[in-house]
């Protein structure tokens, strides 16, 4: 196929999953590189698909289905307490979407986490561990925002309460 075929098959790919999908998948899918991926999501980037590099891999980024809502929450806590604070949220039906940090050159620097199961958590905890990376909120002095998808205002509030108890929610 060629490439503008190609790039028309990444993106129903990507529409059609509702799991994240790695670049190397998807070149093994093309029968490309990764590099090539790489490039070709930039190329559908600069053309409006919204489509996003987490930890798990290239998912498409529908609008909030109907009935969910997305909040944001001020934390702040050590790296000691992000596993338990990602588990919390999850743990009550929150899907922590991103983290984001205001960086005082760089300004908004946002990573994208799609986390929303206890599993997904342990991978991303075992990504930090493993690579050594810091996390961003090590810019910020612990201190980041995440946004969190939620089904109520009830669902929010008890995310919110649980957060405050444990001292992570920035008021």
């Amino acid at each position: 196929m060629n490439p503008e075929e190609r790039r028309e098959y990444l993106l129903n790919l990507l529409k059609n999953s509702s799991l994240p999908l790695t670049g190397t998948e998807l070149g093994e899918k093309c029968n490309v590189s990764r590099q090539v991926i790489v490039q070709d999501i930039a190329l559908l980037r600069v053309k409006g698909a919204n489509i996003l590099a987490t930890p798990q891999g290239y998912i498409y980024m529908n609008p909030t289905p109907v009935g969910l809502s997305q909040r944001t929450l001020a934390c702040q806590h050590t790296r000691d307490d992000i596993e338990d604070e990602l588990e919390t949220i999850v743990g009550l039906g929150g899907k922590v979407i991103d983290v984001i940090v205001e960086h005082p050159v760089y300004g908004e620097i946002k990573g994208m986490l799609m986390l929303s199961s206890q599993d997904d958590v342990k991978r991303f905890m075992h990504s930090l561990q493993t690579t050594g990376a810091a996390p961003l909120s090590y810019l910020t002095k612990g201190v980041h925002l995440h946004t969190i998808e939620v089904e109520s205002d009830r669902q929010f509030e008890e995310i919110k309460k649980q957060l405050k108890i444990k001292g992570y929610l920035v008021e």
